[in-house]
């Protein structure tokens, strides 16, 4: 038997991250130097990450226009190399994560759809993307995840990275 109090539960919204906090991430969060040994240990840590979350999420990370890791964990699909890449293609183009350039959209009070006139099955502005920059150099690359909702998607990878860039 089920006891029902009759109280609702209170659930509390998520917050969401405002543009300034997204590129503050994004200022915050830059390598000396990023090497294909980086993007191995990069990959692994996220992998490594979505095994304790049991998180059915791909992760991928490209430099400059080669793929340097990909991993598909249990529960991903197809269709997350598909969202990789449309994601990817945005933080490429923008220089900014996938998840900032469709806030941008939004604050202005449209979608990235609409505003960037991209088409939509090649470019994806959402979460999960995020800029490899190097000081002194830019933006080289990219770190992605898919399999989540876009907010945890973006979280996942600034965590990883968060988590990256304090061990060196």
């Amino acid at each position: 038997m089920t006891y029902n109090s009759g109280i609702t539960p209170k659930v509390t919204p998520e917050i969401t991250p405002t543009v300034e906090e997204l590129e503050a991430q994004e200022r915050r969060l830059v390598f000396r130097e990023f090497t294909a040994d980086d993007a191995w240990r990069l990959g692994t840590l996220l992998v490594e990450m979505a095994r304790e979350r049991q998180a059915p999420v791909a992760v991928d990370i490209h430099r400059a226009g080669q793929q340097l890791f990909h991993a598909a964990l249990p529960g991903a699909t197809p269709d997350n190399d598909a969202w990789i890449a449309r994601k990817r293609r945005v933080v490429e183009r923008y220089h900014s994560s996938s998840y900032l350039v469709g806030a941008r959209s939004r604050a202005k009070g449209t979608t990235f759809e609409d505003s960037s006139r991209l088409d939509p099955d090649v470019y994806a502005a959402h979460g999960g993307s995020f800029p490899l920059t190097v000081e002194g150099v830019g933006v080289i690359g990219a770190v992605t995840v898919s399999g989540l909702p876009q907010l945890e998607d973006h979280r996942f990878v600034v965590q990883a990275l968060e988590e990256f860039l304090n061990k060196g």
